[in-house]
């Protein structure tokens, strides 16, 4: 008999999670780590939920059998063969926690493999991703003009065992007109979402505070839950400061191996704001290869913008000068700060 667990206990549990939903589901949004078994193709769960809905239980049900009958023997060696690398018990859910996960969850019992089940399915998962929004996190804000270092500078925290979560590698976006070019495809808000709970709820034994990026509500096509970007602007926030030419130096490591295209859509997408004369004077320095000039003309508008967002908010818990300095060195002064 397979075993219904809460979403904590679900989530807590060792094992593969398998998602039985159908695969445009598991794109919309997933648990992640989760490996998609479908019990139904998209257009097979659209026939069986339109005969439901038309006709009832029982016609719908008997459909379904007729569509998965034939690939049990291919679902089942599926389910062994997660099993066999799975670090624990195989972890089952559906949308509902209803007859989807119930089905494989047969399938898996009559080989012998013993499952764990989400009650409530996905749907409850989502209800305690929106919940980790709500709660109240001791967030504290990394601040700086473009090319500082920030996300370094929070990998190498981490590293040096402090608490952070990292906002951009989640959205795989940089936040910027930029910041997409050389990145995987973005996940969806919904996805996003997921992500940030998962990484957030990470942290929850950590020692206090949680170090992130100071973003926009928007990186890139995804969203911040409203309830935490709320709690993100009245945090404190330590700023780090760096010379330009250290900044431009460091753009151009990270965008000069993108594809100079790439570059000058993403320079053209900022012209209502860089206006026609510092476009041109941008995308043709990118053009003739100079990729400083472009930097530094480009960085005169974000400078701009930042400072703009600074002086909305209370002043700065600390300033850090960072010229010189590697990641590791800024984490340990950030570190220092923790009690402060």
């Amino acid at each position: 008999m397979a075993t219904n667990l809460t979403t904590e206990e679900f989530l807590q549990a060792k094992g593969t999670v398998v998602d039985v939903r159908s695969p445009s589901e598991h794109a919309q949004g997933r648990i992640p780590g989760s490996v998609n078994l479908p019990l139904f193709s998209d257009e097979e769960r659209a026939e069986v939920g339109t005969l439901y809905k038309k006709l009832g239980r029982q016609p719908s049900v008997q459909r379904g059998l007729e569509l998965v009958g034939p690939r049990l023997a291919q679902m089942g060696q599926q389910l062994l063969d997660l099993s066999s690398t799975s670090q624990g018990e195989l972890r089952l859910h559906c949308w509902r926690g209803g007859m989807r996960s119930a089905s494989v969850a047969w399938l898996a019992e009559t080989l012998d493999l013993e499952v764990l089940l989400l009650k409530g399915g996905y749907k409850y998962f989502r209800r305690w991703v929106l919940g980790r929004f709500e709660q109240s996190w001791p967030i504290r804000l990394l601040g700086g003009g473009t090319g500082c270092g920030k996300t370094d500078v929070l990998i190498a925290l981490a590293e040096a065992g402090g608490a952070m979560v990292d906002l951009e590698g989640l959205a795989n976006h940089r936040g910027s007109s930029f910041g997409g070019l050389g990145q995987q495809p973005q996940p969806s808000s919904e996805q996003f979402e997921n992500r940030l709970a998962m990484a957030l709820e990470q942290q929850r034994g950590c020692a206090a505070p949680i170090w992130v990026e100071a973003e926009s509500a928007q990186i890139g096509r995804c969203r911040l839950p409203q309830a935490l970007f709320k709690q993100m602007q009245q945090a404190p926030v330590v700023v780090l400061q760096r010379p330009t030419e250290e900044r431009v130096a460091a753009l151009v490591d990270v965008y000069g191996p993108q594809d100079i295209g790439g570059l000058l859509d993403a320079t053209e997408r900022l012209q209502r704001r860089l206006g026609p004369q510092r476009t041109l004077e941008a995308t043709t320095c990118i053009k003739n290869g100079d990729l400083a000039g472009a930097c530094k003309v480009i960085l005169e508008y974000y400078d701009r913008c930042y400072d703009h967002e600074l002086s909305r908010r209370a002043p700065p818990l600390a300033t850090i000068e960072v010229s010189g300095l590697a990641p590791n060195q800024v984490a340990e002064q950030l570190m220092a700060l923790k009690s402060a």
